[in-house]
């Protein structure tokens, strides 16, 4: 038995961070019927690597995030459209959506008119600014909430500017922070009865995420500097080594650094009394860090690794194929393969989630479906006749 095994998540979430929230609870075992509207479907089916898949509708990028679910093609502008959608909102455990702020109120879908008719619900809504506020109304991607949040400004160096990050981390961080929000609100449904109102903010996550900066600022007035590869401690920065390549330390206490002095032949650093206890080192990191970097260029960054590693954190930075080939990332399954059609040969390769359990863990069991593929089956759990079904279907309602 599956976490969400009888949770029925209603999902009208699109692109990534609401996609992800619901795809985690679809791995565990939530049937959660993805609705999307008639033409294209979600943005991302039309996105990824592999061109045949995009073409079809069926992009790769979309597959990450959509396994485990049924699709059902519904024009919620059309007023049959969203009666339906209402229909099925009265018999959801769950509801999910990422529209702008007030667009589900004037489909008649916001929580207050849903709550009417099913008290129970847990309804999640994940936007860039949350559900309240002057910014609530902007529209956003990961990149521009990554730039408002400060995210952008405390990344970088003081001659690149600010950076974004290599990939979308605050869609696939507020996906996650939403998964957590909804089964915390079903248990506390198991315990009181009582349905939940979940607002999750990307800009929140952002600020999640930057926790001790935050505190650093708010707290000790000390604003955040953009400094690249390099920690306030030395022994826990990027040095280059030998061969060119980069090597990062990750010496943060007192253990660790006594450790690598020694393993690098400089026990003699523990006799400077600028730099024999960890917790002081700060204030003399601009002579402290010549000294490591001068001696980080005496071997490759391999052969430092293999030094090193054992006893204190470090690694040569890897780019990321290597990373996933070092790391067994298929074999802990947090890479699994999907089969459907215009995938690749052996499957399609997709990250699923970033644990693993005894049993019953995290599970691709149905590959993603086309768009509006299990609009019939849905329907006719409502009790909707074949008839109906294609009525709603002439009428432009819903697309099979």
């Amino acid at each position: 038995m599956k976490a969400f095994d009888g949770i029925r998540v209603l999902d009208f979430t699109h692109v990534i961070a609401g996609p992800f929230c619901t795809y985690q609870l679809a791995l565990l075992g939530a049937d959660v019927i993805k609705v999307e509207e008639p033409e294209s479907g979600d943005y991302l089916r039309g996105r990824g690597g592999v061109d045949a898949l995009r073409r079809s509708l069926m992009g790769d990028h979309f597959a990450c995030q959509n396994a485990n679910k049924r699709s059902i093609a519904i024009d919620l502008k059309h007023p049959d459209g969203a009666a339906l959608a209402r229909r099925l909102a009265k018999r959801a455990d769950v509801l999910v959506e990422n529209f702008r702020p007030g667009t589900m109120d004037r489909l008649g879908l916001g929580y207050d008119a849903v709550k009417a008719r099913n008290p129970k619900l847990v309804y999640c809504s994940l936007s860039g600014y949350g559900q309240i506020g002057d910014l609530g109304s902007r529209p956003v991607y990961d990149n521009v909430v990554q730039a408002f949040s400060g995210l952008m400004a405390a990344t970088g160096t003081a001659t690149s500017g600010p950076l974004k990050s290599g990939a979308p981390i605050l869609d696939y961080a507020s996906g996650t922070m939403a998964a957590f929000a909804v089964a915390a609100a079903l248990m506390r449904r198991e315990r009181t009865g009582e349905g939940q109102y979940v607002d999750v903010s990307m800009v929140d996550t952002a600020f999640m995420l930057m926790s001790p900066v935050i505190s650093s600022l708010l707290n000790a007035g000390k604003p955040p500097k953009p400094h690249a590869n390099d920690h306030a401690l030395a022994a826990a920065s990027c040095y280059v080594a030998a061969d060119g390549e980069l090597i990062m330390l990750g010496s943060c206490n007192q253990a660790q650094f006594e450790t690598l002095c020694r393993l690098i032949g400089r026990e003699d650093l523990l006799a400077d009394m600028r730099f024999a206890d960890v917790r002081l080192q700060d204030p003399h990191r601009a002579a402290l860090e010549p000294i490591l970097a001068g001696e980080m260029k005496k071997r490759t960054a391999a052969e430092w690794e293999t030094l090193l590693a054992a006893q204190v954190p470090a690694t040569r930075v890897r780019k990321l194929g290597e990373a996933l080939e070092g790391s067994d990332a298929v074999g802990r399954g947090v890479v699994q393969k999907i089969t459907y059609p215009g995938a690749p040969e052996g499957g399609l390769a997709v990250p699923v989630a970033a644990y693993r359990t005894d049993r019953d863990g995290p599970e691709i069991t149905t590959p993603p479906s086309p768009l509006g593929q299990d609009g019939r089956s849905v329907l006719a759990e409502l009790g909707l006749s074949e008839e109906d079904q294609n009525r709603l279907a002439e009428s432009g309602a819903v697309r099979f």
